[in-house]
């Protein structure tokens, strides 16, 4: 890789960290190259990526930004599974690493805070954003369901003595 390709790359690390709502950050030692296709494949239907990295490179990208509190994670044969959903690529990763323990979560970056292994499973367990919309929109329609069951009730009450009523009258006669 000559100079102009590695000042590429640390600019488009710099790109990838900046855009980035969550970090995982791990070790893929004895994974093949189709099991790490396997991760890659999964994070990108949830909206992710999964980067293998230089480390010297990556230093350099977050080298004078506050993301470079996580330049010692940056060891070995490393790879960053990344997405702008702050759950995603967590959860993705932490079940990953669960099937295949060659798989070593490091630790991660969410926005500028950096995370050790135990704050990115946490992160894992946390609903995503479209599932706390669900549950938002289901809290709002909720009241209003009951609102418009309550209101609607005396009318269909009102409705059924007038049919009573209407019975009654007809057998009269």
């Amino acid at each position: 890789m000559d100079r102009a390709q590695k000042a590429e790359t640390v600019e488009s690390l710099k790109g990838v960290f900046a855009g980035a709502g969550m970090m995982v950050i791990g070790h893929y030692t004895g994974l093949t190259v189709a099991e790490l296709t396997v991760l890659r494949n999964r994070l990108r239907t949830e909206g992710g990526a999964l980067k293998v990295v230089k480390n010297r490179l990556v230093k350099l990208a977050i080298d004078g930004t506050p993301k470079a509190s996580a330049a010692d994670l940056f060891k070995g044969p490393t790879a960053i599974a990344y997405s702008t959903d702050p759950i995603a690529a967590a959860r993705v990763a932490v079940a990953y690493a669960k099937e295949k323990e060659q798989f070593v979560i490091l630790g991660g970056l969410f926005g500028d805070q950096l995370l050790d292994k135990q704050g990115v499973q946490a992160i894992a367990t946390l609903p995503s954003l479209d599932e706390l919309r669900g549950k938002i929109i289901g809290l709002v329609q909720a009241p209003a369901t009951k609102i418009a069951g309550v209101l609607a009730a005396p009318r269909s009450q009102r409705l059924r003595d007038q049919g009573r009523r209407l019975t009654v009258i007809s057998a009269l006669h």
